[in-house]
């Protein structure tokens, strides 16, 4: 099986998911990705056989603009989005968020996302040149497709991830879930 490609067709086949795909093109950020949830929940909700997709607490729109790291064009961003959407927007640049976790400066979206706690939370889902979802995944996209939450080794925090586990209820929600590393 061909995960990515199988992740492109279950994101295609999402309306909502495509209507954000589409809301946050028309931005035309620079390296941007919808990411974390947006992508593992619902790889997740279908290995688990939902019939609806879970609710999304937000959708991270992340992107990578050194010419701009002002919080405040974040919070536009969000505004923005707001006012032609019902959807839950997080906008966050890449490029300052190295400072916040204590890494040193990230290089582009991707290299960000590599430094996330959970393998499977650095997935994100864009919109190439030509209109067509292409997936953004430093690790790539099989852990999503084996029942696990694994600890990222390039940022081992096992008391962050084992918190994460627990308040987002990840293994209660998605009850075939296995913890691969605390």
């Amino acid at each position: 099986m061909d995960y990515e490609e199988q992740l492109k067709k279950w994101i295609k086949e999402d309306s909502e998911r495509m209507k954000a795909l589409y809301l946050a093109a028309e931005l035309r950020l620079p390296d941007w990705c919808l990411a974390a949830g947006f992508v593992r929940n619902l790889a997740w909700d279908k290995m688990h056989d939902f019939s609806s997709a879970t609710p999304l607490n937000d959708i991270d729109l992340i992107y990578f603009d050194p010419k701009d790291i002002a919080k405040a064009r974040d919070r536009g961003i969000e505004e923005k989005l707001s006012g032609i959407s019902d959807f839950p927007w997080s906008v966050k640049n890449q490029t300052r968020m190295h400072e916040r976790n204590l890494d040193k400066p990230y290089t582009s979206a991707s290299n960000a996302m590599s430094y996330w706690i959970e393998v499977e939370t650095a997935v994100g889902a864009t919109l190439d040149d030509n209109g067509e979802v292409a997936i953004v995944a430093p690790f790539g996209v099989e852990s999503l497709f084996n029942y696990s939450i694994t600890l990222n080794n390039k940022r081992p925090k096992p008391v962050d991830f084992r918190k994460r586990i627990a308040e987002k209820r990840w293994l209660e929600i998605w009850q075939k879930l296995t913890v691969k590393s605390a």
